[in-house]
């Protein structure tokens, strides 16, 4: 191994890090402050090893892991788009793709590429394994917004209609997983966390 490759795998590591800073919508559980990107991608680390009898036949836990650890990483540069936001997510793919080539760039190129094809993967949600790791960025959220108050949905007012369909990966991939999220949508909806269609 040269000087070089592992220089520059420490400088994604460091790189790596600014992750803890990037700030999402969705509050912890007690109220206590936002929680950051990393926090989350370790959260859909334990969830992956936690639910992984849900999964979509075919899903390689280790893939799966790879996805989530990775998937958020772009948001260093492109920032956490809000779920709810539709015009954040007019410029999402083309932050997000800038945002991929800088931060992959800094690894050596054999990794850069692997490290780039596992964040593709999970944005197309082609695979059984993009497909159990897309579930579960939708999952968390849902049980952080339900059991801190209602967090992120009442501040932005979200509505039912919204929630389900943000939810929709879940119906389709973890289909055990479904009637858990519908009762989580309708007991915020009737403790009014989310509004009504």
């Amino acid at each position: 191994m040269g000087t070089l490759r592992l220089e520059q795998q420490i400088a994604f590591l460091l790189e790596a890090d600014k992750l803890k800073s990037v700030l999402r919508r969705t509050p912890l559980i007690d109220n206590s402050r936002q929680e950051n990107s990393a926090e989350h991608s370790w959260h859909l680390a334990l969830a992956a090893l936690t639910l992984f009898e849900y999964a979509p036949e075919g899903t390689d836990l280790s893939h799966a892991l790879r996805l989530v650890v990775v998937h958020d990483l772009v948001e260093i540069d492109a920032g956490d788009t809000f779920a709810y936001d539709p015009a954040q997510y007019e410029s999402k793919d083309e932050r997000e793709r800038a945002a991929a080539a800088r931060i992959f760039g800094l690894l050596p190129d054999d990794l850069a590429l692997h490290f780039h094809e596992w964040w593709r993967e999970f944005e197309a949600m082609e695979t059984p394994s993009a497909r159990f790791a897309n579930a579960l960025d939708r999952l968390q959220p849902l049980l952080l917004n339900m059991h801190s108050g209602g967090g992120s949905w009442r501040m932005h007012r979200v509505s039912r209609r919204q929630g389900l369909h943000r939810m929709d990966p879940i119906r389709l991939w973890m289909p055990d997983a479904w009637p858990l999220v519908v009762d989580i949508i309708e007991r915020a909806r009737a403790g009014a966390l989310i509004v009504e269609d």
